[in-house]
């Protein structure tokens, strides 16, 4: 079978921060690393379970929500995939910082869509441990430009 593009990716050479993964026409794929690869640090399950109920719940209440096809974690628990289309870099960039800061400082203690209805897992939630992935990024991604979303080689 032919190789994935993502296995061509240098994992030891990646740091926390936003990636263009891949472009497909009007598609372009993210990698918001959140932790080093192989690092020995992951990211906890109920943690970001609820980071992605918030992360996808402010994309997509967004002015760019139109454009947002899909937020959703990374199976090796290092950051999470933000798939957008004809979104322009810079925004996309700037729509990943504010998300980061809306979930940093969320206040209210329901979290969108947590309910046995809602959730296929519901009762796997961590609002604290969410907010404090987000305050780990917010620094990383506080200058970040469209020249920072090349992988490293």
């Amino acid at each position: 079978m032919k190789r994935i593009a993502s296995f061509e990716v240098n994992h030891d050479l990646l740091t926390p921060g936003m990636y263009t993964s891949r472009i497909d026409g009007d598609i372009t794929t993210y990698d918001v690393r959140m932790v080093t690869p192989n690092g020995g640090v992951y990211l906890e399950p109920a943690a970001s379970h609820t980071f992605e109920h918030l992360f996808a719940t402010y994309v997509r209440n967004s002015d760019f929500a139109e454009q947002i096809i899909y937020a959703g974690p990374m199976g090796c628990q290092t950051g999470f995939y933000f798939l957008v289309r004809n979104l322009d870099p810079a925004d996309a960039i700037r729509l990943v910082q504010q998300t980061m800061d809306f979930i940093a400082d969320y206040q209210d203690s329901e979290i969108p869509g947590v309910s046995r209805i809602e959730c296929g897992n519901y009762l796997l939630h961590d609002l604290e441990g969410a907010k404090k992935m987000a305050r780990t990024m917010q620094p990383v991604l506080k200058d970040w430009t469209v020249e920072d979303l090349v992988y490293k080689k």
